[in-house]
């Protein structure tokens, strides 16, 4: 996902939640429900929504992406749960080594933007037998050569 996508998403979650907050806040006490109690659907589509931006697998299975996180727990100080969910920290760990070896040039921010998918596309390239072009966008050749890379 694109930062800027990524800060739309995350805008758009805030301002459904504020107007579910502001909806429950004026409605009469005869029809308010307690708002530690109960759960309303937008408060769990928002929070289901959340998480898929915070994690990015790129196509790969869960049993995949944790083959990913054992290879960054091994080589690049990756310290979080091996739940096969490659979130911020993940990513973190794989930035470093694509900043290491791969010409990743980025904040280690742990965002797999477009120079994330570019470092991880040479390296994609020399080994898993990506042939498209560096461009940044993690399309179906890329995907394909990651799931390669993960097995």
């Amino acid at each position: 996902m694109r930062p800027n996508a990524l800060g739309r998403t995350i805008a758009g979650l805030v301002a459904v939640a504020g107007l579910a907050a502001g909806t429950v806040a004026t409605a009469g006490t005869s029809f308010a429900a307690p708002a530690a109690t109960v759960p309303t659907a937008q408060t769990a589509t928002a929070a289901q929504a959340a998480a898929l931006a915070a994690t990015q697998n790129f196509g790969l299975t869960t049993a995949e992406a944790k083959n990913v996180q054992d290879f960054l727990a091994d080589y690049w100080g990756y310290t979080g749960a091996i739940d096969g969910q490659l979130g911020t920290n993940s990513w973190k760990a794989f930035q470093r080594c694509l900043a290491k070896y791969w010409g990743y040039t980025g904040d280690i921010d742990g965002d797999p933007g477009p120079n994330t998918i570019k470092a991880l596309q040479r390296l994609l390239k020399a080994d898993y037998g990506y042939t498209g072009d560096i461009d940044g966008i993690a399309g179906s050749g890329t995907r394909a050569a990651f799931k390669r890379f993960a097995a």
